[in-house]
Formats: structure tokens, C-alpha cells, sequence
């Protein structure tokens, strides 16, 4: 399971203190315990894959770790930074041009000109 999207969004782990949090739910609820169930929907997180910001609190972080499992923490730099690399990637491409007209062939040269 390393290289699943789960560890691929781990591995962002916020390391400086930021003013605000983005908080986003990357495990399904079903099967989960009801206080963690009732911390997401405290957070505003009721689907899966849904971002939601916050601001750094004490409680919040409280919060963030009981559901550290079930949750993806990014600062607002990382965040930025994944929504612009997900924009370039989904970016309108120049269209391909292509052309279906017969190439011209060159004109023969005369049998005796070469010699």
C-alpha cells in the first residue's frame, strides 16, 4: 500500500505553523467510531475528499489529532501550491493540428541533367 494516494497525501506533512489550516478527509466514514464520526462533522467534514479551512486552535489540533487517520492536514502554502499544480495539469492544451492533405512529391529530375 505504499504508493497509494493515502501515503501520497501523508507525506505532506505541515512542518511550519501556519494561521490558518486546510483540512481534507481522504478515508471513507463508514466503519469508523461515532466520537471520530462526530469530531469530522464538527470540522465540517462530511464527505470524502472534501477540503475545509480553519483556523490553528488548540482545540482544533486536538481534534485533528483523534482523526489523524482519516484526515490530510496542508498549510495554506501547500495548499496553494497543490491547487496550482492540479490547474496546470488540467489546463486547455493547444489544439493538434493535423494535416490529411496528400504531401507533394518532388519533381523528377531530368534522366540526363545528373551526369
Amino acid at each position: 500500500m505504499s504508493g497509494s494516494a493515502f501515503n501520497a497525501f501523508k507525506s505532506r506533512v505541515p512542518v511550519a505553523w501556519s494561521p490558518k489550516l486546510y483540512i481534507t478527509l481522504v478515508r471513507g466514514l463508514p466503519g469508523t467510531r461515532k466520537l471520530h464520526r462526530r469530531t469530522l462533522e464538527a470540522m465540517r467534514l462530511r464527505r470524502c475528499h472534501r477540503t475545509v479551512e480553519h483556523r490553528t486552535t488548540p482545540s482544533l489540533l486536538g481534534m485533528l489529532t483523534q482523526v489523524k487517520r482519516l484526515v490530510v492536514v496542508e498549510t495554506e502554502e501547500m495548499y496553494n501550491a497543490r491547487k496550482q499544480a492540479d490547474e496546470q495539469r488540467r489546463a486547455l492544451r493547444p489544439p493538434l493540428v493535423v494535416s490529411h492533405a496528400p504531401t507533394p512529391k518532388p519533381a523528377a529530375a531530368p534522366e540526363g541533367a545528373g551526369q
